[in-house]
């Protein structure tokens, strides 16, 4: 889905760097009978309409409920153990439609891979997985502005040895690296320096740092987030400080929204209203601080900025 190492279109659930705790497969397994049973009982919203900027406001309000696009990954948007929607995204959603008059949410469980395909096919109405903003998803999709900001980071053995900072420490030091499936990660090593061949990809971050722990690399790469939550269940690991990548020879930082089709603006116009009205009075960060959230996190970067225009 991206341009080789390039901005990648893979992001934080892309690689969405997973938090400690069930795997996206072992999520979507979980989920997968919950998501069919919702769908069963809620037909797809018509695809037409004659609307200036889509009408699908209107049609959430009517039936009460708005189909959310999940990936199964924590922190971002997953079912919990007791069988609940939760999440970064979909707790967000949930107030966020609310205040729009819509009473409630419903999660369709999907590969993340299939959620920009999903949303356009009609299976559900918004994407609620942090999706990653960057200029390729905006040709696909329409994104709000970016609830959350996030760099990058370490997990490396307990006094970080090799001095391992970002990615030029990595390829300078000659140190054996990993990253997660799909993980946005991986163009930035390249783009530092480091073979791709060379990369060790593992299914997410708890592989990650079972890795670095057993010896098999010095270092895993993931989103400032993900490493500092999974390396607390460790003692023989620990992240480094969060850094910025380098894309295109310039330091980034990706932040992540809801992706909405590309003729809804009227919807997406709405939920940016509600949002930014969450960034400023402080309830964002409130909402988002139970999955590992900080003040760090919070952004006021906007889905045009991280879209290239």
């Amino acid at each position: 889905m991206a341009p080789p190492h390039r901005t990648p279109s893979w992001g934080i659930s892309d690689q969405r760097s997973r938090t400690a705790g069930p795997t996206r497969r072992s999520l979507l397994a979980g989920v997968a009978a919950l998501g069919a049973l919702g769908a069963a009982g809620c037909s797809r919203v018509a695809a037409g309409s004659d609307v200036e900027g889509g009408d699908l406001l209107e049609r959430l309000r009517a039936q009460g409920v708005a189909r959310l696009g999940i990936a199964g990954e924590i922190p971002f948007g997953y079912i919990n153990k007791d069988g609940e929607l939760t999440g970064e995204a979909p707790e967000l959603a949930k107030v966020i439609f609310k205040r729009l008059g819509v009473d409630r949410v419903q999660p369709v469980p999907t590969e993340f891979g299939s959620l920009i395909p999903g949303l356009a096919s009609q299976q559900f109405d918004i994407v609620a997985a942090g999706m990653y903003i960057n200029p390729d998803r905006c040709q696909q999709v329409i994104f709000s502005d970016p609830d959350y900001q996030m760099l990058d980071a370490f997990i490396v053995r307990k006094g970080n040895p090799l001095g391992l900072n970002d990615y030029k420490d990595v390829v300078a030091k000659k140190a054996k690296f990993a990253t997660g499936t799909g993980y946005a990660e991986i163009a930035y090593a390249v783009e530092a320096g480091y073979k791709e061949s060379d990369i060790l990809i593992v299914p997410d971050q708890v592989a990650g740092l079972n890795a670095v722990e057993a010896g098999r690399v010095d270092v895993f790469a993931g989103t400032a987030l993900t490493v500092r939550e999974v390396v607390k269940k460790s003692g023989r690991t620990e992240a480094t400080e969060a850094f910025q990548p380098i894309v295109n020879g310039e330091p980034h930082t990706d932040g992540g929204g809801f992706a909405f089709r590309p003729t809804e603006t009227n919807l997406r116009d709405a939920f940016n209203t509600e949002l930014h009205k969450l960034k400023k009075s402080g309830e964002l960060l409130r909402i988002l601080k139970p999955f590992g959230f900080t003040e760090d996190e919070m952004t006021d970067l906007t889905a045009k900025e991280l879209c290239g225009g």
